[in-house]
């Protein structure tokens, strides 16, 4: 029987299997091979790893792990896990089972992006979401940002002093007039027209409407909503937020004694939201990964 599983290899996962590791915890990380920022070329704003891809990021990281020897890693994902007397019972895709005192799900979200042809196929590498980890990319260019306005608004504040002009277009709605009055007080351009495609122009993006195009070096979308990867919550009866997330006190553990939760599917109730950052990630994982040894640690 494990002390831990570790479900998810993202920066979150990878961070809690390490710290375990560390501690001579035995440990087995599940690598499913899916990963939100999969379709990314290079991550940002991240200290000592600036313009890393993340590719090579997991794989510096799976190399590091690989020296601990209560570390297993299997490029397996779970379909299940089920709490029992001792711990739990992890079903795997393989249709293996494993023992664990103490589960870590670290499978994180996905993101649901608004009905535009064009726009998954840009995703992670012309289309963004957030400004601290592409922002700076675009200094000094024009770029779009893909409504609604409410969301517009707060990646204009973000953007405006980076990038040399912004224009916003509503996506399956038009904006009212005072949405389009405000967006303009803040210095940008408000288009009229709905976007009705994205697709990759030279170094840029075209932005297609119904009477016409016009290219910007990136864009950034300010609709679409996360959802979990895995179904773990629900299985479990986990406890979440009013964001969706799962939701977790400070050392990463849920409303199930035993199951733990880091990353982007889970956060404090004093937050918001779940904060997408590759450090915020780790370190949410480190603090899991704490809070189980604590556990162990236990009488």
């Amino acid at each position: 029987m494990y002390d831990a599983i570790v479900i998810g290899a993202g920066p979150a996962g990878l961070q809690a299997a390490l710290t375990l590791g560390r501690m001579h915890r035995s440990t087995l990380l599940l690598d499913s091979g899916q990963y939100r920022n999969g379709t990314v070329l290079h991550m940002h704003n991240v200290v000592a790893n600036d313009g890393t891809p993340p590719a090579e990021f997991r794989a510096t990281a799976r190399t590091q792990l690989a020296e601990y020897a209560d570390i297993g890693i299997r490029d397996v994902g779970a379909q299940t896990v089920t709490p029992t007397d001792a711990g739990f019972t992890v079903l795997l895709a393989d249709g293996e089972t494993a023992e664990t005192r103490h589960v870590i799900l670290a499978t994180g979200v996905a993101d649901d992006l608004p009905p535009v042809p064009g726009l998954q196929e840009l995703w992670g590498v012309k289309a963004f979401s957030c400004p601290f980890c592409d922002g700076h990319e675009h200094a000094g260019r024009s770029i779009a940002i893909l409504g609604p306005a409410p969301r517009a608004e707060h990646l204009i504040g973000l953007l405006g002093r980076i990038v040399s002009d912004i224009i916003v277009f509503p996506v399956e709605q038009a904006f009212s007039p005072e949405e389009a009055q405000t967006l303009e007080g803040l210095g940008a351009r408000v288009s009229a027209e709905i976007v009705t495609a994205v697709a990759p122009d030279a170094d840029g993006v075209r932005i297609s409407t119904e009477s016409g195009e016009q290219s910007v070096a990136g864009v950034f979308v300010a609709s679409g909503s996360l959802r979990h990867r895995a179904p773990f919550a629900d299985q479990l009866g986990l406890h979440l937020l009013s964001s969706g997330s799962i939701e977790i006190d400070d050392f990463g553990r849920t409303s199930l004694p035993g199951v733990f939760a880091a990353g982007d599917l889970a956060h404090r109730a004093s937050l918001p939201g779940p904060m997408a950052s590759v450090l915020l990630a780790a370190a949410a994982g480190q603090l899991a990964a704490v809070g189980v040894i604590q556990s162990l640690m236990a009488p």
